[in-house]
């Protein structure tokens, strides 16, 4: 039951640093709100005994991949624009609102459909011994199912590092 507290806190927590990354003007407390949101994912995945994806959730987000946002904020000089009035919102903003609505309600209705969920109805115990550990995971990414969707993943991020390469290379 304490431990479906956290989960449900921590959950919390991080969902409200999340917005708050979108919804932040200044860019440095963006990211800072982000790293938040790192550390109580981290802290989720203590909770489920993913103790391996905890770790590798702080170094790599919140050290690294942070450091590197950072090191861009910086590098563009992004400093607080023009604020602009509810006149000034555009079609495309309208756009991104209705699309932002509609998400919402399809995830109330697939919530809706869902078992209520109370914290006694939620097993937090881990699948097995194995289960977070490095072999575990290593064995489940490149033997199971996941081993398409993994390579699938590093091309596509192979070609947006090529792709960034060649807009910055124009601008330079």
């Amino acid at each position: 039951m304490f431990e479906a507290v956290l989960f449900y806190l921590f959950s919390l927590v991080a969902m409200v640093s999340g917005v708050g990354v979108v919804t932040m003007r200044n860019p440095i407390a963006s990211a800072l709100s982000l790293v938040v949101c790192f550390f109580f994912l981290a802290a989720d995945y203590v909770l489920m005994d993913a103790h391996f994806v905890a770790v590798i959730q702080i170094l790599v987000y919140a050290g690294a991949i942070m450091v590197l946002f950072v090191f861009v904020i910086m590098l563009l000089n992004l400093r607080d624009g023009d604020h602009l009035t509810f006149n000034d919102i555009g079609r495309r903003s309208v756009v991104g609102m209705g699309t932002a609505g509609l998400l919402a309600i399809g995830l109330f209705t697939a919530i809706g459909q869902l078992p209520v969920l109370v914290p006694a109805a939620i097993d937090l115990d881990p699948a097995g011994p194995a289960y977070g550990t490095i072999a575990y995971i290593g064995t489940a990414m490149f033997e199971g199912k996941f081993l398409l969707p993994f390579e699938t993943v590093s091309a596509l991020l192979t070609v947006a590092v090529v792709g960034a390469v060649v807009l910055a290379k124009k601008e330079i």
